[in-house]
Parts: structure tokens; C-alpha cells; sequence
């Protein structure tokens, strides 16, 4: 199972001083951030295990699952079922505090979605929920019933718009929602609630009260960037995080989620490179939460890939270029964008047999048989993105390519395609989605005032 990382959720609030000098001198602003930090609990733990194939195959069909969703994301596409094993999840996990008194609950941080809910009452049920280290019967609920700040969103509110409503459902005072992710699905009540952090509570925070939900124990915090969802209600500037790396067992390790109001004006953060976010899509697409980034080349081994321009240049509604998602697990890209930079793998690692029978029990390829290779000998092609305005994400190889372990010795590249057959006119959304498997150990800077996207690497330890 990949590891949630425990994570200290730091707030920043940035507050303006004004400078007052003699009567010919111009006002200047100074921000005086202020910094609150809060610990955070890991909702599940890292299993180690001698068969890297299993793994492989969970985060094969978790990226499979969620990049489906992404590209269907509030479209007509058909629901197409994709198998979703108890140890997929590869998602990082932040808690939130609600009501009055506060209630802490753990959520996954996600940038592919807007809305933010927490499993709510003591009827909260979650089916398909049985994981490792969680039991359906002790998932952490929200009780409004012991908030006095609680209060439930009319159906006549215009807010509750921002929420997906199920089905022929009529106005009946509440705001019913449903809403429907890659791996599942979960439905409830919109609440008015108020979100605490340290010296500070933001009141009418809309939130989701879920009563049932389908392989999803824990909360969601959207990070999209429609109106529900959380930098959007409280105002950020910007929010920024370092994803630990996977391969860490331990619990105690910690990285930061850093969220910033006020003003920073064009200030940017030292030693990131940074890269425009792309804004191809409507208020009225399907695709408005995304992130776009404007991606120039993939290079491999120093040679850029050939890659047809319809797939790094999203059109008017959004299909086509690149998102960057914290809720993907590993990458994924439309299978002739895919097979363009697997096949420059293929020639420049030409030197190594496939593992072809390792291919086809995981779900990835290519993969490399490193039978009798002395470890740290290898040398790896390099993989570089390149976006707009010159900024270039330049992996480590560890962060494209993984070991296997057990009875098998080679390694396999972590970027999973669709290999199912879709007419042209079913290939909707984005063509690159950037996980967060890729993002380790990276800083990343969503700065939204500024409408750009920052990346340095880093130890997020």
C-alpha cells in the first residue's frame, strides 16, 4: 500500500502594514505574514511487502480509475468500471478542524476536485470500506448535533449549486448531494460549519455532510478551482506542499501544506522555476477545477519525444494538456502520447531484456530484467518535462522508475496509460495528468494570484 504521509498543516496569514513617512514620501505595504502550524495524523500506514507486483498492479488501476474520472469528470461519457483492489490508495492525507466546539477529522488533499465533506452522524455508512488498519465501524465522523455552529444549506441557496445533486431529486429545504469520484462515490447534506485553525475561524464554511459512501473511508478537501472549494472559500493567494517519499515506513516523518492570504503581490519564492497555469476552459466546462499547465516537450535521455501538439495544448473546453493532480497516484498520459516516451525508453535502454511476464501481471510497462546487474550500476535515461516560459521538471530516477523486489529483479516505469480502445470522440479532458508518485520530493507552489505553478526539489523528509 503507498504511505500517507503525516503532514503539519501550516496556515499563513498575510496582513498589510502601511508606512506612513513625510508628505512627499509614497505609501509602501509590507506584509506581516502570521504563522499557524497543526499537527496532523496519518490515516493509514505503509504495509511492507516482498511482491512489488501487487503493488505495481494497485497503482496500475488506482491512476487507471482516476484518470477515467478526470477525463469523464461531469461529462456524458459512459461510466466504464475499472477494478480497485483494498491497497490502492496512494493519497495524502491532512485534518481539518470543524465546528463549535472543534472537531478534528482527517481528509485527502486533492487537486483534482473542488468540493470539501467529511463522514458525518453516527449512521455513517461506508461500503467497501474494509482496509488494512481501518475498520468501516471506527471511520472518524463529524456529529452536528454537538456543534452549535452547525446549520444546514437550504436547497433554495444558490451555493447549492456547487454541489452535484443526485438524480430527479426535488427541493425539500436541505442541499442533497452526490458526488462521484474514480474510486467511488459518497452522498449527504450541505452544511453551513465553521473551519478552525489556531487564533482564527472562518464561520459559513459549506461543507459536505456524507451519510454513505462507497470505497472512500475518509473525507475529501478539494483543491480545484471552482467556488466550493477550500483555497476559494478562504481567499488563499496561494497554498504550497512537499509530498515525503513513499518509500519511508515511518509514521513520524512529516511535510508541510502551507496556505497563504493576503497579497504577495508578484513576489516569488526563492530557487522555484515557474510555469503559467493555463486557463483553456469555460465557467460552463466540464473541466474547471483542473490545474492546466502548458507542457512543451518530453525528454528523454536528453531527446525530446515526438508528441502530436493536440495532446499538450488543451482546446477551448479543456481536452488535451496537462493537469497537475495530488489525488492521481502516478501519472498518466493518453496512450500515443505514452507510447511515444516508452518507446524512447525502450531504444536508449536497449541493453536490458523486457520483463514481459512481470508486464503483464502489473499492468505497467515497459519493465527492465536486472538479473545479475550489481545495484546502483544502472544508469537511467533522464525524463524531463518541459513547460512554458522555460521551466523544466527534471525527475529523479526514482521518481519515474521503481524497483521490484521479491523473486523478480528489474525495475518498471511508473507512467500508466488506457490501453482500452476509445473512439477519438471519447477522448475528453486532459492528456497528461501529473500524480503525486511523480511529485515526491518536490516542492510545489500553486500560486493563484499570480495564475502559476512553482516546482524546486527538495528533501521533503
Amino acid at each position: 500500500m503507498a504511505a500517507l504521509s503525516l503532514l503539519s498543516l501550516i496556515f499563513v496569514f498575510s496582513t498589510l502594514s502601511f508606512l506612513a513617512s513625510s508628505s512627499s514620501s509614497s505609501l509602501s505595504i509590507a506584509p506581516k505574514p502570521t504563522t499557524f502550524t497543526l499537527p496532523l495524523s496519518p490515516i493509514y500506514t505503509k504495509h511492507s511487502s516482498s511482491d512489488s507486483i501487487k503493488t505495481f498492479n494497485s497503482l496500475a488501476s488506482t491512476s487507471l480509475t482516476r484518470a477515467r474520472h478526470l477525463k469523464g469528470h461531469k461529462s456524458n461519457l459512459p461510466n466504464i468500471k475499472t477494478q480497485v483492489s483494498s491497497q490502492s490508495y496512494g493519497d495524502y492525507a491532512i485534518s481539518l478542524s470543524f465546528g463549535t466546539p472543534p472537531q478534528t477529522i482527517p481528509f485527502i488533499l486533492d487537486t483534482g476536485s473542488s468540493p470539501v465533506w467529511f463522514p458525518c452522524t453516527a449512521r455513517y455508512n461506508c461500503i467497501n470500506c474494509d482496509f488494512p488498519d481501518i475498520s468501516p465501524k471506527k471511520i472518524p465522523s463529524f456529529f452536528p448535533k454537538l456543534s452549535s455552529s452547525s446549520k444546514f444549506l437550504d436547497c433554495q441557496n444558490p451555493k447549492c449549486a456547487w454541489f452535484p445533486s443526485p438524480p430527479s431529486q426535488n427541493c425539500s429545504r436541505t442541499c442533497p448531494y452526490t458526488i462521484y469520484y474514480g474510486s467511488g462515490s459518497t452522498l449527504g447534506r450541505a452544511l453551513f460549519e465553521t473551519l478552525n485553525f489556531p487564533q482564527k475561524a472562518f464561520t459559513n464554511f459549506i461543507v459536505g455532510c456524507s451519510v454513505s459512501s462507497n470505497h472512500i473511508p475518509t473525507g475529501i478537501a478539494g483543491f480545484g478551482r471552482t467556488p466550493e472549494s477550500l483555497p476559494s472559500q478562504l481567499g488563499l493567494s496561494k497554498f504550497s506542499y512537499c509530498l515525503i517519499s513513499r518509500s519511508i515506513n515511518d509514521t513520524s516523518k512529516s511535510s508541510d501544506l502551507v496556505l497563504f492570504r493576503g497579497s504577495s503581490a508578484d513576489a516569488k519564492t526563492s530557487i522555484l522555476s515557474y510555469t503559467p497555469f493555463q486557463n483553456p476552459v469555460s465557467n460552463i466546462s466540464a473541466f474547471r477545477d483542473y490545474y492546466y499547465l502548458n507542457l512543451r516537450k518530453v525528454i528523454v535521455g536528453g531527446k525530446s519525444v515526438n508528441i502530436p501538439n493536440k495532446y499538450l495544448v488543451p482546446d477551448g473546453n479543456g481536452n488535451g494538456g496537462t493537469i497537475v493532480d495530488s489525488g492521481s497516484s502516478i501519472t498518466f498520459m493518453e496512450k500515443p502520447v505514452f507510447e511515444a516516451m516508452a518507446h524512447a525508453f525502450e531504444t536508449q535502454m536497449a541493453n536490458f531484456s523486457r520483463a514481459t511476464t512481470v508486464e503483464l501481471e502489473n499492468g505497467l510497462w515497459p519493465c527492465f530484467n536486472l538479473t545479475g546487474v550489481k545495484s546502483g550500476t544502472v544508469k537511467y535515461p533522464s525524463l524531463t518535462f518541459q513547460f512554458e516560459g522555460g521551466a523544466k521538471l527534471e525527475l529523479p530516477h526514482e521518481n519515474y522508475f521503481s524497483d521490484l523486489k521479491g523473486n523478480s529483479s528489474g525495475v518498471c516505469l511508473m507512467i500508466s496509460t488506457d490501453n482500452e480502445f476509445r473512439p477519438e470522440n471519447m477522448k475528453a479532458g486532459p492528456a497528461i495528468i501529473l500524480g503525486n508518485f511523480q511529485q515526491q520530493n518536490f516542492y510545489v507552489e500553486y500560486d493563484l494570484e499570480n495564475e502559476r505553478f512553482g516546482f524546486r526539489k527538495q528533501n521533503c523528509k
